[in-house]
């Protein structure tokens, strides 16, 4: 019976966390005390020693040492600073109006606006959260299908997590143990190109069901104080400098991530104060929720520190590697089955913990199949993206529904009774937006140069180098 729990160790340990992660238990708490209580299965056994579980604190206080990190806390902060401040709704208003006369213009605004927010955010929460209350209403007035409105605001709100600073793209750097400014740049160009495709679906209803994303009327395109061209600038250039400032500094090599950040943090702050919408209220929210989401983080990475100490005490990373290795097809074969699952998983874990509990397990295996991490990491980073809109545990879909009107109301401009935005409409709006977002993890597989061209400098795989010293007889004469 004991060679029995010692040969299976690993499985069972594996085993016992899924049922504590669905049967609800905090993640953290789940991936800490499955650790601990297999630790000590092992040290009972005699499989392990004691002296394995004495380098839990040195591993804890590195955690806490890791200068990457820090940058989680400044995106965010600056994330919220920018949401708070008024810039969405701002660019929000201004792009709809440069749209405006096209048919599905709303929603093209939500997406470019989108992908401007993920970079000057990096925030899924934020994004979503201020178009879903500020572009809905307006789509809704307007006769979009609810469907299609709540799906590209979700789906747009998403591409924080894709383009830079995307936190995942910091979790995920970390965990691979790669550059984070390899991994911004890698992924800048799938985020972009995800941006377009959904673009291209809204162009493909508009032309095949106009009725459903119809353009604004000309008594809606109007701005109040501004022309056009003066609302372009003020709205336009602040972000755009922001996102010099903090992407910019970090490609060019001025700067690192977590100097970016606090670059980019400040930068958020000045925005507000010039904004005159700075405030103890807002710094006082924006400092709390930091603090709620870097706490949430940490200790999420703390639980998995401790899991992954006795995961690999008892050989887990073989066994997960022999299982993986195994399978047929090479890397094609290994890819096509992490995708598979780490998309399962995506229904019930959020990408915080897909990143840490099993990008770890994976990493190993791909580095020794020739897979390039910073390419790997990019590909799990789009599949990750799913997670926020999986239904009917996705939290982009959380967060609108959040937002969206639960019951009937009387529309503030045009007096009108409206119909109240269901939760099975905002499911199904979902559903197109990932399945564009599987064709790009198909693309991102099908095109690595997309990810590999914007890496800086030869990337050599060190298992193929092969140095050869020439043999020197010293007792030959020396050449004259």
């Amino acid at each position: 019976m004991t060679g029995i729990l010692i040969a299976n160790m690993a499985p069972m340990m594996f085993t016992a966390l899924v049922v504590l992660l669905l049967f609800g238990y905090p993640v953290a708490f789940a991936l800490a005390a499955n650790g601990l209580f297999f630790g000590f299965i092992g040290i009972e056994l005699g499989l392990l020693t004691p002296a394995l579980l004495q380098a839990l604190p040195e591993r804890v206080f590195g955690i806490m040492r890791n200068d990457t990190l820090l940058a989680i806390p400044f995106f965010t902060f600056m994330g919220l600073i920018l949401e708070r401040s008024g810039m969405a709704e701002d660019l929000l208003d201004t792009v709809g109006q440069l749209f405006g006369p096209l048919r599905g213009g709303l929603a093209y605004a939500v997406i470019f606006v989108g992908a401007l927010l993920a970079a000057t955010t990096g925030v899924v929460a934020a994004s979503v959260i201020a178009m879903g209350l500020i572009s809905l209403p307006i789509m809704l007035r307007y006769g979009y299908d609810r469907r299609v409105a709540a799906g590209v605001i979700a789906a747009s709100g998403t591409l924080a997590q894709i383009i830079p600073p995307s936190l995942v793209l910091i979790v995920m750097a970390d965990q691979l143990g790669r550059s984070v400014g390899d991994m911004y740049a890698g992924a800048m160009v799938p985020g972009l190109v995800l941006a377009a495709l959904y673009a291209l679906y809204i162009f493909g209803v508009t032309i095949y069901k106009p009725k459903l994303a119809p353009a604004l009327p000309p008594e809606a395109r109007k701005l109040r104080g501004f022309r056009l061209v003066e609302r372009v600038i003020v709205s336009l250039i602040p972000p755009l400098l922001l996102i010099f400032l903090v992407l910019g500094t970090i490609f060019l090599g001025i700067a690192t991530p977590t100097e970016g950040g606090a670059m980019g943090a400040t930068g958020a702050l000045i925005l507000a104060l010039l904004n005159r919408r700075l405030d103890w209220s807002l710094l006082r929210q924006a400092m709390d929720t930091t603090a709620k989401l870097s706490s949430f983080v940490i200790f999420i990475l703390v639980g998995s520190t401790v899991f992954s100490l006795t995961f690999r005490g008892v050989n887990g990373d073989l066994w997960v590697e022999n299982l993986l290795t195994s399978l047929p097809g090479g890397q094609a074969g290994f890819l096509i089955v992490v995708n598979i699952m780490v998309f399962l998983l995506a229904f019930f874990l959020d990408f915080f913990e897909l990143a840490f509990i099993i990008v770890p397990l994976l990493a190993p295996v791909a580095e020794k199949l020739g897979i390039d991490l910073i390419w790997f990491g990019v590909l799990l980073g789009v599949n990750m993206q799913t997670s926020f809109m999986h239904p009917p545990f996705g939290f982009a879909l959380f967060y609108l529904r959040s937002v969206a009107a639960k019951a009937d109301y009387l529309d503030k401009i045009t007096g009108k009774l409206t119909e109240k935005v269901t939760t099975a409409q905002i499911y199904w709006g979902a559903i197109p937006f990932v399945c564009i977002q599987l064709i790009m993890v198909a693309l991102v597989i099908g095109f690595p140069s997309m990810v590999l061209h914007a890496l800086s400098g030869p990337h050599v795989d060190p298992a193929t180098v092969n140095m050869q010293v020439p043999i020197i007889d010293y007792s030959a004469p020396p050449s004259k």
